[in-house]
């Protein structure tokens, strides 16, 4: 019989999932989820490998499941960092900031590529994700117009602008040590990106 993990089958569950979730985080940062083994993820989070495939039966079920405690993690995080800020735009700045720091974070292949790895109900799931993250920037863009702190228009169109902006890996895909600054910058142009004409620097171009 498997050694129980906790003193108690649900923290032993518990538990075994952490050490997973997290041995999955280190191998997608460190390989990406090409190379991504049940039983290499099993021996990197030191658990049985029977324990793992009672937990996640394939590489896609772990995936998903992984993807939907990261998920609910960060939609927290993020309406924490939002919560504090001033204004629509300081909300912009705290939403654009968070989203860049997972992409670092999170090595994921790009849509259409995942979309190849996966079976399409996993896919599904996965892309389910998206959408409260993308509803947070839909309020923040429409309270922004609304304020006037931002450019009126379509706001489906500064959204879809703004999301683009911020899957780019180029941002977040650079040395450790200029990352932060890197990140900053990307944060000052999604700012300018989204402002009212009469507001955007010469240098930058005028309405």
């Amino acid at each position: 019989m498997p050694k129980v993990i906790g003193g108690s089958l649900v923290a032993h569950r518990s538990e075994v999932r952490a050490r997973v979730f997290a041995a999955l985080r280190e191998q997608l940062y460190e390989r990406g989820f090409d190379s991504v083994t049940l039983s290499g993820i099993a021996a990197a989070a030191g658990v049985g490998r029977t324990s793992i495939y009672n937990h996640f039966p394939d590489r896609q079920s772990l995936l998903v499941a992984f993807v939907e405690h990261e998920a609910q993690r960060y939609v927290t995080d993020l309406d924490l960092g939002l919560a504090v800020a001033a204004s629509p735009t300081e909300r912009l700045a705290v939403f654009a900031r968070m989203q860049l720091q997972r992409l670092s974070e999170f090595h994921l292949p790009p849509g259409q590529a995942l979309a190849g790895t996966l079976d399409p109900s996993a896919y599904r799931r996965i892309a389910a994700h998206a959408d409260p993250i993308t509803g947070r920037l839909s309020e923040i863009v429409a309270d922004g117009v609304a304020a006037g702190e931002m450019a009126a228009g379509d706001p489906e169109v500064l959204v879809a602008m703004v999301s683009s902006a911020l899957s780019a890996r180029q941002i977040v895909d650079v040395p450790a040590d200029e990352q932060s600054a890197s990140i900053e910058s990307a944060v000052a142009v999604v700012r300018r990106m989204v402002a009212p004409p009469q507001t955007v620097s010469p240098e930058f171009g005028e309405g």
